[in-house]
């Protein structure tokens, strides 16, 4: 009896281990819809007691892969199949089935519908423009619309270098693109290019704008440059009284740097002053140009417009003075620039030296100056006295300056793609016999006369000649203001933005001058006589706005200037 109950036990723990396992459990992903000729991934689930061993898919309306498969023996996973649509529209579906190691199996049916292929090209935006500091990085995220789905995108840069943080989402009709961009070692301007391509494989690509910026390095300048002295690309210098660069020395200025003056008034304006003898090496370029300021100025490395001050402030600092050894027509050979004090040796200029060099300077924007040192004493954005022909000076700026613009005291110095835009008293104003020229230029907006041409104040030294400029004459007292006995050539200027009141008042009779071919927009209802004075309309032709054959040369001052963009928009 307790021998059969044993066996009993045996052939009943045998029975218990062959029983069968539960046959695989595969559950379909939702319903979903594909563009006609996309492809989209599907998740099917499984559960198999007695483990997985194998899959196969079959789809109908399109063709299927198994993109990721289930884990051998494992009881439960997913399975990830491709789907990629054909191009008739309708119904589609993936059916997937699963085998178990005891050869059991189960399937599931996903089903899809095909619709029409989208064909509108994706659409990229670009984040605002952003500012970063040379050799450091900012992230930039770009967003998109691609109605054909999300495929790929790519990246490139300017002045830096940039890569995909974060990428699209594969088949997403919106989203993000996150760029990291690291700025290079050059101030300027720079760019990041993201390009979207879509299922379809059309493309759309948008630019982020980028100012990279030095490491603003701050230098106080407290004296007067006696030895040869360089100002670097990269620095700010902070002129903290009136700076001379004395006889025999020569300050050079790199591209770039921006120079502040400290506000002061009487004896203590600051100003950058040249004295006789001593050079300005001032050479800026088109893409990174040299700015003098006021230091309530934020402007920084590689800006252009001021992003605190309006164009029109002035007075917050001096100027620019260059002084030269080029004969003048005053009361002695040498004699004491305005602007500066009497006690300053340094202020003298005149000579007998017509080609006197006093450097180059190039490329270069002065801003908000012109404080006065004493009544009828002041200082003008930049003053050129007795400076020479050996001088270079092109590509140069004056914006918001209390005095004049430029101003030319005798020498024979050649200015050339020169503007001024506000200034508090004259633009362009010449005296004691300057013999240069001054070549492609813009006045716009002088607060007195845009042209006050002076004649000599003592011996004749030469003429002058002004010509290829283009005047918006907008709030201006008046147009040109002669002497009798100035002494200019005036030619191929162009006159706009006029208003009742201004005039070009007369034509010089002491000496031989020439005015020629001169144009002007006048406002409707008026004569060219109104404006144009003694005889000048003779050598004056009205036009429509626009339709001027003369002028200035707009785009020698684009890029670097801050009033072309301004004045062109007019």
């Amino acid at each position: 009896m307790i021998v059969m109950i044993a066996s009993l036990a045996i052939f009943t723990s045998c029975k218990k281990d062959e029983e069968q396992k539960a046959a695989p459990k595969v559950t379909a992903p939702s319903a979903q819809n594909v563009l006609a000729g996309a492809s989209v991934d599907l998740s099917f689930t499984y559960t198999a007691e007695a483990g997985f061993k194998s899959a196969a898919a079959t789809a109908s309306n399109g063709t299927v892969v198994i993109k990721t498969n289930g884990t051998a023996g494992a009881t439960s996973g997913t399975i990830v199949v491709t789907f990629t649509a054909s191009t008739t529209t309708g119904a589609a579906s993936v059916l997937l089935s699963v085998t178990d190691n005891d050869s059991q199996l189960d399937d599931a049916t996903a089903a899809l519908s095909v619709t029409e292929a989208i064909t509108e090209a994706p659409s990229v935006t670009a984040p605002a423009a952003q500012t970063v500091m040379t050799g450091e990085s900012v992230d930039l995220s770009f967003s998109f619309v691609a109605q054909n789905g999300f495929k790929s995108s790519s990246v490139t840069a300017t002045n830096g270098t940039a890569v995909i943080k974060t990428d699209g989402t594969a088949g997403s009709t919106s989203g993000n693109v996150v760029v990291t961009f690291t700025a290079g070692a050059a101030a300027g301007a720079g760019a990041v290019q993201l390009a979207i391509t879509d299922n379809k494989n059309i493309s759309d690509d948008a630019t982020g704008v980028i100012t990279v910026q030095a490491e603003e390095f701050i230098i106080n300048v407290t004296g007067n440059i006696t030895t040869n002295t360089t100002w670097e690309t990269g620095k700010t210098y902070i002129l903290t009284t009136r700076i001379a660069v004395v006889s025999g020395a020569t300050l050079t200025i790199q591209p770039g740097v921006v120079v502040k003056g400290e506000a002061g008034t009487g004896a203590n304006a600051t100003a950058l002053l040249i004295a006789r003898g001593g050079k300005l090496m001032a050479e800026g370029t088109a893409t990174n140009p040299i700015i003098f300021t006021s230091i309530a100025d934020e402007i920084t490395q590689g800006q252009i417009a001021s992003p605190n001050l309006d164009p029109s402030l002035n007075g917050l600092w001096g100027g620019i003075l260059i002084l030269g050894k080029a004969p003048i027509s005053a009361d002695a050979e040498a004699v004491q620039i305005e602007g500066i004090p009497p006690s300053d040796q340094n202020g003298l200029y005149g000579g007998n030296d017509p080609a006197d060099n006093s450097g180059v300077i190039k490329y270069v924007s002065i801003r908000h100056g012109g404080t006065n040192i004493g009544e009828g004493n002041e200082i003008n954005g930049l003053t050129l006295g007795g400076v020479g022909s050996g001088t270079v000076i092109e590509n140069i700026e004056v914006i918001g300056n209390q005095d004049d613009g430029i101003e030319w005291f005798g020498g024979s110095v050649n200015v050339k793609n020169a503007i001024v835009w506000n200034a508090g008293d004259d633009a362009i104003d010449t005296d004691q016999s300057w013999s240069g020229t001054l070549d492609n230029f813009v006045v716009a907006n002088a607060g007195d006369e845009c042209f006050e041409l002076d004649g000599p104040e003592g011996t004749m030294v030469g003429k002058h000649t002004i010509k290829n400029g283009t005047v918006y004459a907008m709030d201006a007292d008046g147009l040109v203001d002669n002497d009798a006995n100035s002494y200019v050539d005036m030619m191929n200027v162009y006159f706009r933005d006029i208003k009742a009141g201004q005039d070009f008042d007369q034509i010089p009779t002491v000496y031989v001058c020439a005015f020629s071919n001169l144009q002007a927009t006048i406002p409707d209802g008026t004569a060219l006589t109104d404006f144009f004075k003694g005889g000048s309309d003779a050598f004056t032709t009205a036009v429509a706005l626009g339709a001027n054959t003369v002028g200035a040369d707009m785009t020698k001052f684009q890029g670097w200037s801050w009033a072309h963009a301004v004045l062109t928009a007019k």
